[in-house]
């Protein structure tokens, strides 16, 4: 065990340091694509993640050592002799220690922030959607130090979750742990996902299942909740003993509505076109109604089926379908089991062929999803943006504020604003600016304001003769339609921008 904790914790100090490493790139400096700054900040994510999450644990462990083979690989990488990494390979023994761990010629790093941190200030564009998506706060302007005070890191320093709390695969406290054939505990979803998608052995272990059955877990589950009182935490949401926990603290029972579901997700595996199209219909209804059917429609494995009903050839199947996930999105927990169920290919088929109302849930799932910044570059990168901006050009007036709404959020990450640029965004935005009923005029101004400080985008709103239209908006149009276009006009003339 001594040898194990000390390999993990190893791993855990080259997660760090990858990390420090990454966020003090000099990108302006290299020349390097947006494609390769994109997989870079995609990496920088998840190390960042990593780090947060195991950061109290190596706080409240002793400085180990890499081994020595460990240390002659980084210095080879650096360039470096071992004897001259200046404590490189040790971790620091305080999180605020982070910001002095030296660097290149030994200067110090920068304080560091992520991908997400650096979010211009940008209005929120309301969407739509069958299920209202119009109270998602704005991005903040101001950038989100990563560093955190002495008093933040106590306090994550002081509640440390046990380990056997953690699912092995998620690695977040679980709230529904299960027991599989092998003896090993999951949370539900998880391992459910992860059958569900053929594998027949344990994921922790790698032994084969001698069956599929997922035993409830009850005592862990007592203790999980006896532990989040203890350290006055807030419980994991969600279905526990058949019950769910309202917003006063009761709970409900809602055994006959597991009951009912589950006979409903097995429908959406029938054979028969006419079963799966009633019985996909009665889920986007009942996801449309509450959270908690949002929560048991996902609790019951509806999610990774829905997804393949998404190639579906019949057209009702598949827009109940996209709908039915645009409903369940809207629940936090359940947008990283449609990323995990890697609904993003499909989605953006439904976005290019779809028919209309298809396409325009398919536009405001990604927008739902694109809300964590993580899944901002996955979506970029899916070729989502392409289509997302045929629809502005050429959709309905739903659809086009759909698009509108993803292609805002979506070109709020850097990277993605030069695919939207190439994909033929600005001339789409002089469109909805010289249009006559003017009903799309701020959400124009608003994704075009995102896009200015992009270089590729100052050309392009040069070369579309947009200058003329920005005047006449400063002189005749409302006061926020002034603003962005005073903040275009800022950013077209600004260097660095």
């Amino acid at each position: 065990d001594g040898a194990a904790k000390t390999i993990v914790f190893q791993f855990q100090c080259v997660t760090w340091k990858l990390e420090k490493l990454l966020s003090n790139l000099p990108y302006d400096d290299l020349d390097i694509s947006e494609e390769v700054k994109e997989q870079v900040d995609l990496v920088r994510t998840q190390l960042r993640r990593a780090a947060e999450k195991y950061g109290f644990m190596i706080s409240k462990m002793p400085s180990y050592e890499l081994s020595q083979s460990l240390a002659q690989e980084i210095s080879q990488v650096l360039g470096k002799p071992a004897n001259g990494l200046q404590k490189q390979n040790s971790c620091p023994e305080n999180l605020s220690e982070l910001d002095s761990i030296p660097v290149n010629n030994g200067r110090k790093s920068c304080s560091t922030t992520g991908a997400g941190s650096r979010l211009e200030r940008t209005r929120s564009i309301p969407t739509s959607s069958e299920v209202s998506l119009s109270n998602v706060t704005e991005p903040e302007n101001k950038e989100i130090s990563e560093r955190k005070s002495l008093s933040e890191v106590k306090k994550t320093e002081a509640i440390v979750i046990p380990e056997d709390f953690l699912c092995p695969i998620s690695l977040e406290l679980m709230r529904d742990p299960v027991i599989v054939a092998t003896g090993q505990t999951y949370e539900r979803s998880y391992i459910q996902r992860w059958i569900d998608c053929g594998n027949v052995t344990c994921p922790k272990t790698q032994q084969k299942l001698q069956h599929l059955t997922l035993t409830p877990n009850y005592v862990l589950r007592s203790l999980i909740t006896q532990w989040c009182i203890d350290h006055n935490i807030e419980q994991p949401t969600g279905l526990t003993n058949g019950k769910i926990k309202k917003s006063d603290g009761s709970f409900r029972d809602v055994t006959g509505d597991i009951a009912a579901i589950e006979t409903l997700v097995r429908k959406l595996s029938s054979r028969s076109i006419e079963e799966r199209r009633a019985a996909v219909a009665e889920i986007r209804s009942l996801s449309k109604r509450s959270t908690d059917n949002r929560i048991l429609i996902a609790e019951a494995g509806a999610i990774p089926v829905l997804v393949n009903l998404l190639t579906s050839e019949d057209v009702l199947t598949q827009d109940n379908a996209v709908t039915a996930i645009l409903n369940l999105s809207i629940y936090e927990n359940n947008k990283g089991l449609i990323m995990l169920a890697g609904a993003i290919p499909s989605i953006v088929q439904v976005l290019r062929a779809g028919t209309m109302e298809a396409r325009e849930n398919a536009a405001a799932t990604l927008f739902s999803l694109s809300l964590a910044d993580e899944n901002k570059i996955i979506i970029g990168a899916s070729g989502a943006i392409p289509a997302l901006v045929e629809l502005l050009q050429n959709g309905s007036p739903r659809g086009k504020k759909d698009a509108a709404t993803a292609l805002f959020n979506l070109c709020i990450y850097q990277g993605n604003k030069g695919r939207a640029i190439r994909a033929g965004i600005i001339t789409a935005l002089l469109k909805m600016l010289t249009d006559s009923s003017k009903s799309m005029v701020d959400e124009a101004l608003t994704i075009m304001s995102v896009l200015a400080s992009h270089q590729e985008a100052k050309v392009a709103i040069v070369k579309a003769s947009t200058i003329p239209v920005l005047i006449d908006l400063l002189r005749t149009g409302l006061p926020r339609n002034k603003e962005n276009a005073a903040a275009i006009f800022t950013c077209i003339v600004q260097e660095g921008c």
